[in-house]
C-alpha cells in the first residue's frame, strides 16, 4: 500500500511540476515594447522630414523613446531618430498642436501635419492645422506653455 501511495504521489508531483514548468511565473511582466504607447499611430516621425509625406512605419523597426513606441519605415530612419530624437519627435507627445495652444489634450491625425521652425506638429483636423499656421510662432509658444501643465495628464 505504501508503494502504491508513493507512486501516486510521485505521479501527482510530476504532473504539477511539468505544468508549472510550462506556465509563466505569476510575477512575469509584459514585454515593455508592447506596453509602451504607440506614437503617431504607427507613422514614421523621420519620414515627415526626409520624405515630406506621412509614411506608415513597420513593427520590424521600432524604438521606444520617452515612454513612447515609435515605428519607422526602415532601419535608417530608426537610426536617425535614435541619434537625435528631439529633432524628429512630434511636439507635445503627438497631441494636436492647435488644441494644445488652446489648453486641451486631443488626439491628432498623423496625416495632418506641418514642420515649422524645424519641429514636427500634428493636428486633429485640417482646420486646426490652418489656424496654427496663421500664427505658428504665437501658437507654438502658447502650446509649449500649456504642454508643461498637461503633459502628465491622462491621454484622451
Amino acid at each position: 500500500m505504501s508503494t502504491r501511495r508513493a507512486f501516486l504521489w510521485a505521479v501527482a508531483a510530476a504532473t504539477v511540476a511539468s505544468g508549472m514548468a510550462a506556465a509563466p511565473p505569476a510575477f512575469a511582466q509584459p514585454n515593455p515594447a508592447s506596453a509602451a504607447r504607440l506614437g503617431l499611430k504607427g507613422y514614421d516621425p523621420v519620414a515627415y522630414f526626409t520624405l515630406g509625406v506621412a509614411t506608415p512605419g513597420v513593427a520590424d523597426h521600432e524604438l521606444i523613446w520617452d515612454g513612447v513606441r515609435y515605428r519607422f519605415a526602415n532601419a535608417q530612419h530608426r537610426d536617425l531618430f535614435r541619434a537625435d530624437p528631439d529633432k524628429y519627435a512630434p511636439q507635445f507627445g503627438g497631441q494636436c498642436a492647435m488644441n494644445m495652444a488652446n489648453g486641451n489634450l486631443r488626439e491628432s491625425d498623423p496625416t495632418i501635419w506641418t514642420i515649422s521652425n524645424g519641429h514636427l506638429y500634428v493636428f486633429a483636423s485640417a482646420a486646426g492645422s490652418e489656424r496654427f499656421r496663421q500664427d505658428s510662432g504665437a501658437n507654438a509658444t502658447k502650446a509649449n506653455g500649456n504642454w508643461q501643465t498637461l503633459k502628465n495628464a491622462p491621454r484622451p
